[in-house]
């Protein structure tokens, strides 16, 4: 694992504050008639004026890649992650918002975090509010064993284990994953256990992106039309929530956490 150095966490530890906190303002921007590009606006805006860079923001998934777009990720319904923010996605009654967002942070020789939540627009079916629940609690899970001498098989066992008796799909084919010294690191971090990730063993300075990603339905995947998205083959809804957490001596470092979390 990529152990990070003091000063590598006070970056991530400042970043993930300010992070934490834009999330929660675009968060509370969610209403009918806004669009997706308005928060990607601010989004961005926010980010450059702390002295951060977005970290999605003209990535690449491979060579030749078409960039990435959006500053966030904004995903709805049964488009699990990686939608972009486009000015025709206006958001309506009843619809599942999900804003990823990462971030390099100082711009230059920075540290990345990486945070997710998910919106829901009233009225939504109360099997929705369920599944955020359950989604949000497996996170709370997952981090709780970020703790050395555990390991990342355990996170994804423990993740499994909140998950499952409510019948909702756990997505397989994406996963949480190591960050800090770039946006997508080893390990990675399914959200099931995965016998072969006992290898990985917490210490001290490891840094992880947790990121649960359940549906009301099939835990299988495809790409959206505009080679981004990532939705539902049977189109059920979805969730998606993150936090980037360090582990440390004694109990995990959320770094990502939002105010409202706070108080």
């Amino acid at each position: 694992m990529y152990i990070k150095s003091e000063s590598d966490i006070a970056k991530l530890i400042e970043g993930g504050k300010h992070l934490g906190e834009i999330l929660e303002v675009l968060s509370l921007m969610v209403a009918p008639g806004v669009s997706a590009w308005e928060i990607d606006q601010v989004a961005e805006k926010r980010i450059r004026a702390i002295g951060g860079r977005p970290a999605f923001k003209g990535y690449k998934s491979g060579k030749g890649g078409t960039p990435f777009p959006s500053t966030v990720c904004f995903s709805r319904n049964e488009e699990v992650v990686h939608g972009i923010a486009s000015k025709n996605k206006i958001i309506q009654k009843g619809d599942i918002i999900t804003i990823d967002i990462g971030m390099e942070y100082p711009a230059k020789n920075g540290c990345f975090t990486d945070t997710a939540i998910t919106v829901l627009v009233e009225p939504v079916d109360k099997k929705v509010s369920a599944m955020l629940d359950v989604a949000n609690a497996s996170l709370e899970k997952g981090i709780s064993l970020m703790r050395p001498g555990y390991t990342v098989a355990d996170i994804g066992k423990i993740i499994e284990d909140t998950i499952t008796p409510h019948g909702y799909g756990i997505v397989r084919d994406l996963s949480g994953h190591g960050v800090g010294h770039g946006v997508h690191e080893d390990p990675w971090v399914p959200n099931y256990y995965e016998k072969s990730l006992k290898k990985w063993v917490l210490e001290p300075g490891v840094v992880l992106a947790i990121e649960p990603m359940i549906t009301l339905g099939t835990h299988a995947i495809t790409t959206a039309d505009d080679g981004w998205g990532i939705i539902t083959t049977d189109k059920s809804l979805s969730v998606h929530t993150e936090h980037t957490v360090i582990v440390t001596k004694g109990d995990p470092l959320i770094v990502t956490r939002r105010p409202s979390e706070l108080s």
